[in-house]
């Protein structure tokens, strides 16, 4: 919420609605048949409906924030609501990834593909991401052979989202499928 780097070169601009918990109400509120996961800040848990469990990602590196009055953040949570057609296809999985953050060349709050992979894998049908950003998503989708739909407000990171996500489908799964 309200990210906004201040030690890139080239600062991204800001992300819209950010600075709200609106769209976030809004995804948590929409009714998957499988399931549902949602990157959010620590302090969203209190405006949220209660989820099911929390995933959280731990990165190699952590982020700048208050240097002088907070912890140094070295994760960031996902809420899990399941759907009434929920399962674990690969069993049940660790509430834990580690994962390497991106450099976020493309988007400020980029995602690591490895890490969207990792969670497309705990779900089954078409993967949707309705805050797309710079695609990572999507590009995980689509090289584990998913069908996926991604919406993007921000007409520049959509475009980059589309070039990432069509250089994923030109490439394609390089170690067989894990389609679901």
């Amino acid at each position: 919420m309200s990210f906004q780097s201040n030690h890139r070169t080239e600062q991204h601009e800001r992300i819209a609605n950010d600075d709200c918990e609106d769209l976030l109400l809004w995804a948590c509120g929409l009714k998957p048949r499988h399931s549902s996961y949602l990157f959010c800040r620590w302090d969203n848990l209190f405006s949220v409906p209660k989820p099911k469990s929390l995933v959280t990602w731990v990165k190699n590196n952590w982020s700048m924030g208050d240097l002088e009055h907070e912890h140094a953040r070295q994760t960031e949570v996902a809420l899990f609501y399941p759907g009434p057609d929920h399962d674990f296809p690969k069993g049940r999985p660790s509430d834990v990834i580690r994962a390497p953050r991106t450099g976020n060349e493309f988007h400020p709050t980029e995602k690591p593909t490895q890490l969207m992979r990792a969670m497309i894998e705990w779900t089954r049908g078409t993967v949707f991401d309705p805050f797309m950003g710079s695609g990572s998503t999507g590009c995980a989708a689509v090289a584990m052979g998913r069908d996926f739909v991604g919406i993007e407000l921000h007409e520049p990171y959509f475009e980059i989202a589309c070039r990432r996500i069509e250089e994923a489908q030109r490439q394609g799964e390089l170690f067989g499928s894990a389609a679901a």
